[in-house]
């Protein structure tokens, strides 16, 4: 499609964003990226788009260099993690904004490929399996067996970094994780994200945590319940999204520590 290769505009752990064309970008995998991880973000992002969720609009796919692209529109503005460092929002408002879009993915149906909780995290853990110990991917999947279906569509990377602050609003980015499962997941996931990792590369930890609070409370509120039962909904989803991240390539210094307290959780289960 026309377009070319521009300046590198952003850069990620599997992707590099560039300048395509006037109002696009190209999200570019990197080598070794399977096409179908691309062309699957590609497909989630056109379908929820087309449901209205605040997405970026998908305009085509290219092969550069034997290289998988997404051509997307531009999305101008900073993070809302880089909007609140900043001072611009409260982490009381950074939390309500992250909280609302997420409830707009939970309102959307899920596009027909998208898979079920268990078969996404199968697929990741047979191609990480050894970086566990003893029998965890075994005792994870058996956890999602016992747990509620859930036919909802989550997010499933959702954190500030992910949430582009334009000047028509907040947009949620990188859907290459989207799965079909209960929203307390993707709320399981935020969780670990914002009060486990996050605080562990940020230079002041209590944003990330203050940001949750924030969030799981606006979450609460548009939801109609309590703090208190989100959190017990999402609670035995925890280990499930610390073994995700875990596949994910977490940071070294935390992976031993987000394992042990997926053995913690699961010691019940035996």
């Amino acid at each position: 499609m026309q377009g070319s290769l521009g300046e590198k505009l952003g850069e990620g752990a599997f992707a590099d964003v560039h300048a395509w064309a006037p109002g696009q970008v190209v999200k570019l995998f990197k080598a070794g990226v399977p096409r179908r991880n691309g062309a699957y973000e590609a497909y989630v992002t056109r379908a929820v788009f087309a449901g209205g969720v605040p997405a970026p609009e998908v305009f085509g796919e290219v092969t550069l260099e034997q290289r998988f692209g997404i051509v997307l529109g531009r999305l101008d503005g900073p993070t809302l993690l880089q909007h609140y460092k900043s001072g611009a929002v409260t982490f009381e408002q950074a939390g309500a904004i992250l909280a609302s879009l997420v409830m707009s993915v939970h309102k959307t149906p899920p596009p027909p490929e998208v898979p079920f909780l268990r078969d996404y995290v199968h697929g990741s853990l047979r191609h990480h399996g050894d970086t566990f110990p003893n029998d965890i991917p075994t005792r994870i999947l058996a956890r999602i067996d016992r747990l509620r279906p859930g036919d909802g569509l989550c997010h499933g990377d959702s954190h500030p970094d992910n949430v582009i602050m334009t000047a028509q609003g907040p947009r949620l980015i990188d859907w290459i994780s989207a799965v079909r499962a209960p929203a307390a997941f993707d709320l399981a996931y935020i969780h670990v994200s914002l009060t486990e990792l996050a605080p562990e590369i940020a230079d002041n930890p209590e944003r990330p945590r203050a940001v949750h609070r924030a969030a799981q409370s606006e979450y609460a509120r548009l939801a109609g319940t309590s703090v208190a039962a989100l959190a017990a909904a999402m609670d035995p989803y925890r280990p499930i999204a610390r073994a995700l991240i875990v596949c994910g390539n977490a940071l070294p210094a935390l992976r031993e520590r987000l394992i042990q307290r997926i053995e913690a959780e699961l010691r019940d289960d035996r």
